[in-house]
Parts: structure tokens; C-alpha cells; sequence
């Protein structure tokens, strides 16, 4: 039998393997959402046995997968309070490929606006999830996933899409994690959700944001109308949770799109008009620059749409503790 001896510098080179076999990825929280619908901060409401809000799940869930860096995209107020909530401890961990854990955060805010752009006297809000993303723009060089900060998606979702994102070519392709419309809705009102068109081959087609889905008390999903009847929708419909997983080329993109954007809502719409991510990914895909292929998920999805969701989201994520998914203090 041989002996093989560790000598000086072979632990070092051990790590350096390990880290070439982990893909450095970011992990970008979609945070400064105002929750108007709900009536406060949601994304800061602890869900956990120790208090952990809803957005270290996800966290924990990624770092486990192999993601490197976490991005917070937030309102300018909210700075002080993220670093004390998760974003200081969460700097203190380690990633998998034995690195630390790389925290930034990112102001959504109107210095991201073109120099011609004036922000009209009556706004007081953002422009959407792309105006979101674009704002990480200055932190994000890697393959990149977006989520948003009041969703739970599971702990498989985000291997799954890790594993997609080293996939990837750096020009014209995407994914994204299409979840069962009936795991999503809510029965304490109505919400917005992404409709997905998937071929054969499992690529999107596009995708159609929808803004009244309701289950009805005859069992269907309904998108309501004002006369109370509407398009109805299998449960079984994929729909997008905005999981997206990005290359960084796609921030070039918004960057490019989004002053024509803005000049064509300055005219219609200038208090509220917004621009959804689901809306560059479908100019993409009509204008054949990109592939996307929709990850299917077979784990439950839960999310604070409304205050009433809050204790189910608690007792789920109790049941997941109770099943070993998490221990029973998330951090320790």
C-alpha cells in the first residue's frame, strides 16, 4: 500500500480545485416593494421560530446551492434596518466554495434614472421590478438570479436553478422556475402573476402579467374583471414567480431600454407606470435574442400577498422545520 503525504501548499491547492468547481453566482432580493396591498414592511414580518423573515429561507436555501453573493435591492430608509434584520450575519457566513459570503446592497431609487428623465411632482414610487434590477446593476458581473423578498420558493428550486445557470451562454439565454398557479394564489384577494406559454421543448414562449387571479367558490382561477367574470385558468397553469436566472448582459439590456420606456410613460402614465422584468424578457423572445427554459417545480410555494397569508406561511414553514428541512434556529 502507498502513503501519500499532505505536504506545504497541497491543502491550498485542494481548496483552489473545489472553488473551480463552484460557479460564482449572485443572488439578487427584489426588497423595496412598498406592500401597499398588505399595509406595511412585509418582507420584515419574522416567519421563524427565531423570528428569520421570510427572504432568509431563500437565503439559506442559496448559499446551500452554491450562490456566492446576495444583493438587496432596497428603499434608502431600509439600509439600517436590512443590516440588522439578516444582512450582518449573513456577511459573516461562508459560501460553498469556501469564500465569504459577499452582502451589497442596492438603493431603488430615482438616481438610476437617465439625466433627461424629471420625476413628476405627484410619484412617490419606484418603476418596477426592471427599474429593481437595473439599480443592481453597479454589483452584479456573474450569473445572477432574481427573487422577490416575500417568497418562499423551496429548497430544490434554487439547486435547480444553480445547476441552470452554469448552463448558460453569456449572450441570449435565460431560465426561470415556473410554478402551479394553484399553489399561488391567494383567498384573501386577488394577485398578480406572470402567465407562461411553453412549448414542447420546455422554453418559454412568453409571458403575460395578469393582475386579478382569484380562486372562486366554484373551484376555478378566475382573472376578474370589473363585472366579476374573467378568463379562466387551469391550476395547473406555470406561471412566474420572478425567478428568473440571468446572465449580466441582460442589465445592458434594461439600461438600453429604459429611457424609451420612460419618454413613452411620461405621456400616459407618469405617477404610476411601471416596467415589469417580464416585459424585456418578452421583447426578447419576440425579437428572437434570447432562449429561456422554464424549470418546473414541484415544491409548494408560499408568499405574504396579504396580512391574512402571514400565519399560514408560519405554519408551513414549521411544517418544513418539523420535516429536517431547516433547523430550528436558521443560523445556528
Amino acid at each position: 500500500m502507498m502513503n501519500y503525504t499532505v505536504g506545504p501548499g497541497a491543502e491550498h491547492r485542494v481548496r483552489n480545485m473545489r472553488r473551480k468547481t463552484d460557479m460564482k453566482a449572485a443572488l439578487v432580493i427584489m426588497a423595496a416593494g412598498l406592500g401597499s396591498r398588505y399595509g406595511g414592511n412585509k418582507q420584515v414580518d419574522g416567519v421563524g421560530p427565531g423570528g428569520e423573515i421570510l427572504m432568509e429561507y431563500s437565503i439559506h436555501d442559496a448559499i446551500r446551492a452554491g450562490f456566492t453573493k446576495i444583493v438587496f435591492i432596497i428603499k434608502n430608509d431600509m439600509q439600517d434596518l436590512m443590516r440588522s434584520l439578516c444582512g450582518d450575519r449573513i456577511a459573516g457566513l461562508t459560501a460553498r466554495d469556501g469564500e465569504p459570503v459577499e452582502v451589497c446592497y442596492a438603493v431603488q431609487d430615482y438616481s438610476s434614472l437617465p439625466a433627461f428623465y424629471t420625476v413628476p411632482a405627484g410619484r412617490s414610487k419606484p418603476f418596477g421590478t426592471t427599474h429593481a434590477v437595473l439599480c443592481a446593476r453597479p454589483y452584479v458581473q456573474e450569473p445572477f438570479c432574481v427573487i422577490n423578498a416575500d417568497d418562499y420558493y423551496g429548497v430544490d428550486a434554487f439547486k435547480t436553478i444553480y445547476a441552470e445557470l452554469s448552463k448558460l451562454a453569456e449572450s441570449g439565454e435565460g431560465t426561470m422556475v415556473g410554478y402551479d398557479l394553484c399553489n399561488t394564489v391567494s383567498e384573501h384577494g386577488t394577485v398578480t402573476r406572470g402567465v407562461c406559454h411553453v412549448n414542447e421543448q420546455g422554453m418559454l414562449d412568453r409571458v403575460v402579467e395578469t393582475f386579478h387571479l382569484k380562486p372562486c367558490d366554484d373551484g376555478k382561477i378566475r382573472d376578474i374583471q370589473e363585472n366579476g367574470d374573467g378568463p379562466v385558468y387551469a391550476p395547473e397553469t406555470p406561471v412566474s414567480m420572478n425567478f428568473w436566472g440571468l446572465t449580466p448582459r441582460i442589465l445592458e439590456e434594461i439600461w438600453d431600454k429604459f429611457p424609451g420606456f420612460l419618454e413613452e410613460n411620461l405621456k400616459t402614465n407618469p405617477e404610476k407606470c411601471e416596467f415589469y422584468l417580464p416585459t424585456v424578457v418578452n421583447n426578447q423572445l419576440l425579437d428572437h435574442r434570447a432562449d429561456v427554459r422554464v424549470l418546473p417545480c414541484m415544491e409548494s410555494w408560499y408568499g405574504v400577498t396579504y396580512k391574512e397569508d402571514l400565519p399560514n406561511v408560519k405554519a408551513a414553514i414549521g411544517r418544513l422545520k418539523q420535516e429536517g428541512k431547516y433547523p430550528e434556529r436558521l443560523w445556528d
